[in-house]
């Protein structure tokens, strides 16, 4: 049985609805930033699906030292802060350092823990220690049993409000492939499983120095996903993602997202009645 995560009016895991995370890769500027919340917001409570948003105050992995980054944690927080109390929705963005938790955990809903920082033990235990939800995206280099000692790291410190995130596995060079069986596995552990379909079409560093991607797929790994038992679906979306400053190549557009949405709703009801 997967437990039921309650926070901020929000059910993730068994018998609950299907959770949408989504928003742009990295904070580009606030104007650009609440519109695509906003968007998000009056779609979700449109189709009546619950909803966190997601953005970067600082991409710290960046394949290149000239790709951009984002507004730091300081001015990215206040960003962050003023989205969710202008538009009243949670939020949750990824930490890198310890020294970051202090100051994130006074305005994030959920504490997101990177794909390629999900072994690093000190930080995990600083994050979980917050008390706040816990987002830990499994590394490509994991596989998905390799996430129960990491969810020990989290639980040691009392906190079990724990998310896992299934963002697809390297595959050779440049290239992620995903697994659904690891929906399952991970879901065996007792905690609800989020999707990742946006970064698991990544092509890692496969355009020099950026990282490319195949955002058509996106959809169609979602909706597998979806029926495979996944407890929410995580997007990265732009007005216009070959436009976009970060992750551009496997962001989704705004235009088409409610009947990707409408669709995962639906398979998610098939699913799960």
């Amino acid at each position: 049985m997967v437990v039921t995560i309650v926070y901020n009016n929000i059910s993730i895991g068994s018998n609950a609805e299907l959770v949408l995370i989504a928003g742009p890769c990295v904070i580009e500027d606030y104007e650009t930033t609440l519109s695509i919340a906003r968007f998000l917001k009056d779609l979700t409570d449109e189709l009546k699906i619950p909803f966190i948003f997601k953005s970067s105050y600082d991409k710290a992995n960046r394949t290149s030292l000239q790709s951009f980054r984002g507004p730091g944690m300081i001015d990215g927080l206040k960003i962050l802060a003023r989205i969710k109390d202008t538009l009243n929705i949670p939020v949750l963005s990824d930490v890198h350092t310890i020294s970051e938790v202090e100051s994130a955990s006074r305005v994030l809903d959920i504490i997101q823990v990177p794909a390629f920082l999900c072994r690093q033990t000190d930080l995990i235990l600083e994050i979980a220690r917050t008390g706040k939800p816990v987002n830990i995206k499994k590394g490509q280099f994991l596989s998905p049993w390799d996430m129960e000692p990491v969810i020990e790291k989290v639980t040691s410190t009392g906190n079990h409000q724990i998310l896992l995130t299934e963002r697809g596995s390297m595959f050779g060079y440049q290239n992620l492939v995903v697994d659904f069986r690891s929906i399952s596995i991970m879901k065996a552990t007792g905690f609800p499983v989020i999707f990742d379909a946006t970064h698991s079409v990544q092509l890692p560093g496969g355009i020099g120095k950026s990282s490319g991607g195949q955002r058509e797929f996106a959809p169609i790994l979602a909706q597998a996903a979806v029926a495979a038992g996944a407890d929410g679906i995580f997007l990265e979306v732009h007005p216009d993602p070959d436009r976009s400053l970060c992750d551009g190549p496997n962001s989704l557009p705004l235009t088409g997202l409610r009947d990707l949405i409408a669709r995962l709703q639906a398979i998610h009801n098939l699913a799960t009645h």
